[in-house]
């Protein structure tokens, strides 16, 4: 409910734009953002900053070129964007502060029920695997077998090509059948 207490917590007026962090966003963001050899203040500065231009964005469903000129070039906006996103740390920060919000509405921290819409179950008899064609389907590996499209593969008939990224610390990996 919108009382004076809470209008006074949310209001955003010193921020230079209504997507920058506060001080007290930035102490629950921080943890996730700047941690090892960033963790200086210099560096967590500079990632406050790279944070709330990735929130800009965000927000405002701009262009990366469009970002103001009052940011970090884009393209150290988008790095970092992109380093958070494949590290995880967007998934961890928006998990806790999922939990956090639940906690301070009485809630649980994490949900114990879940609603199935029949409708969309029902919606799921019509196709199936002969709906999809194979050649829009990636590949699929598990531990029990190899699968390559909708068929069983042989294990020995199957090559992983991975490339890891060491900027970024991700693997990726393309599986074919030979």
């Amino acid at each position: 409910m919108w009382t004076q207490e809470n209008r006074v917590r949310h209001d955003r007026k010193g921020l230079r734009y209504p997507s920058d962090q506060t001080d007290a966003e930035w102490a629950l963001a921080k943890p996730f953002i700047a941690r090892g050899k960033y963790a200086t203040p210099e560096w967590e500065a500079r990632l406050r900053l790279i944070l709330d231009a990735v929130l800009y964005v965000l927000t405002t469903d701009c262009q990366w070129r469009q970002l103001p000129k009052d940011f970090p070039p884009r393209s150290t906006v988008h790095e970092w964007f992109v380093r958070w996103h494949c590290s995880g740390a967007l998934d961890r920060l928006h998990s806790a502060l999922y939990q956090r919000a639940r906690e301070l509405a009485g809630k649980e921290a994490s949900p114990t029920t879940a609603i199935v819409d029949s409708q969309s179950v029902k919606s799921a008899e019509k196709g199936g695997r002969g709906a999809i064609p194979p050649a829009t389907t990636p590949a699929r590996v598990r531990l029990e077998g190899a699968y390559h499209q909708w068929r069983k593969v042989p294990p020995r008939e199957l090559s992983i090509d991975l490339v890891a990224d060491e900027r970024f610390g991700w693997v990726t990996g393309r599986a074919e059948a030979s």
